[in-house]
């Protein structure tokens, strides 16, 4: 009787040990990561575009170019026309210069005859025409700075116009807004690119955010900047990472419907987000399970 009793015990043994399940996760959810559309901010052929997906670019690294010729040419006309106009305005101050030798010639003439005049050695008859010669001259100074004025409202406006050719060439170069991974390539050299068009996705995939959602009573267990414990599937096995809570919703919202049973998802709950270091494992919807340290 001994040996059937000892059998019994350890199948019983055996099923209890079988039957022992895995600690259960306090959330689930799928990872994320920020994605950035890069479009073209200028039209024409696309002359090189020097990227595929998968790649690592670094941030403000020109990538790829929109051909520029128009703008280079219409530039380089502009600055001809304003040098045309800027001479105009060289005849112009070439006046005021004499002008300016004049009225200082005059000026001191009216000085001498003024002296003249105290010491009553000269009369007021000459005393009105060194005056009159000063204020003849001035009256011309003024004429020949209203004609330089609409010159150099011409000068500004060209120059504006150049500025903003300068600005389009600029933006003709396609840089890289972030360090990231290439997602998606939408455009090839050689393409006729619009304004506004994509031209590719990238991401910053060294951290990603596990997006969970908890109920309320979970709340009140954990807090922003709280360290927890994230884990994925890896292959027959898991893999464990040291996550940080980021950010809790303050407003309650229904389950959605991708991560719940349909009965759970009648339940509010706070969506949450959580930092990863990314070791290479992990990918933009892969999902993840919570721990709460």
């Amino acid at each position: 009787m001994k040996r059937p009793t000892l059998i019994f015990i350890i199948l019983i043994a055996a099923l209890f040990t079988g039957c022992k399940q895995e600690p259960t996760a306090d959330a689930y959810g799928n990872f994320e990561a920020t994605e950035i559309t890069v479009s073209a901010k200028a039209r024409g052929e696309i002359k090189y575009l020097n990227l595929e997906e998968g790649s690592l670019l670094q941030e403000k690294t020109v990538v790829g170019l929109i051909d520029t010729m128009t703008l280079y040419l219409n530039k380089m006309q502009l600055m001809a026309q304003k040098e045309v106009v800027r001479s105009k305005s060289g005849n112009v101050w070439s006046q005021m210069a004499v002008l300016q030798s004049q009225l200082k010639t005059a000026e001191s003439e009216l000085d001498r005859v003024q002296n003249m005049f105290d010491e009553e050695a000269a009369t007021s008859r000459q005393l009105d025409r060194a005056t009159s010669e000063v204020e003849v001259l001035q009256k011309k100074m003024d004429n020949v700075k209203s004609q330089n004025a609409p010159i150099m409202n011409e000068v500004l406006s060209i120059e504006a116009r150049i500025a903003q050719i300068a600005h389009q060439i600029d933006e003709s170069k396609i840089t890289n807004p972030i360090k990231g991974t290439v997602l998606n390539q939408y455009a090839e050299s050689g393409e006729i690119s619009a304004f506004g068009k994509p031209l590719y996705k990238i991401a910053n995939l060294e951290q990603m955010t596990l997006r969970v959602y908890i109920n309320q009573t979970q709340l009140s267990q954990i807090e922003i900047g709280e360290k927890v414990n994230v884990s994925i599937d890896f292959g027959k096995d898991t893999k464990s990472y040291e996550g940080k809570i980021s950010w809790i919703s303050s407003a309650a919202e229904f389950t959605p419907k991708i991560i719940q049973t349909k009965e759970e998802r009648v339940n509010l709950v706070y969506a949450m987000d959580i930092k990863v270091k990314n070791d290479g494992s992990l990918k933009i919807g892969m999902p993840g399970e919570v721990y709460f340290k």
